[in-house]
């Protein structure tokens, strides 16, 4: 469902996306709303799905997650039964930090995130190469991480119409 989002939806969204602790009146202050109308907006946003979730951001560093790769996986047999067994096992992996179906040579690209290269080892041999249906996996590791702050580009496109 899509709703119209006006300025001050954008400019909660924006702060929430930057600080998902801040309660209701420290938003208000922030946009120029009182507390109960960023309530109100608020909850129209969880309603309508724009709002998924609020979570923390955790520094993968500090808790000894050192590794981050980026692996391409392919499928020898597509199907939908193969399809969803990959679906299932990788949704069930805390390692997978996101997954995404890809156009083009490689089916699947799931980013990586482990405490070394012997995990990142296991999961590949162990946990991807033996489903019946992957018939190659390419991994890369990331050297350096640039940009990492997983917030929408609430300035662009429809956004506010």
């Amino acid at each position: 469902m899509i709703i119209a989002l006006d300025g001050y939806d954008v400019k909660l969204l924006a702060a929430l996306q930057d600080n998902a602790a801040l309660t209701n009146a420290e938003l208000g202050s922030v946009i120029n709303l009182s507390a109960s109308q960023v309530s109100r907006r608020r909850q129209k946003l969880e309603d309508a799905g724009i709002i998924r979730r609020y979570k923390a951001s955790l520094d993968p560093e500090a808790l000894g997650l050192t590794v981050t790769a980026f692996v391409g996986v392919t499928l020898g047999a597509h199907s939908k039964e193969n399809a969803r067994k990959f679906r299932n096992m990788v949704t069930a992996m805390p390692e997978v930090q996101e997954a995404h179906t890809l156009t083009g040579d490689v089916d699947y690209m799931l980013k990586i995130v482990v405490p070394d290269l012997k995990t990142l080892s296991h999961i590949i041999n162990d946990d991807l190469l033996p489903q019946e249906a992957v018939h190659h996996v390419r991994s890369s590791i990331a050297m350096e991480t640039l940009k990492d702050d997983n917030l929408l580009p609430l300035n662009q496109g429809q956004v506010g119409v």
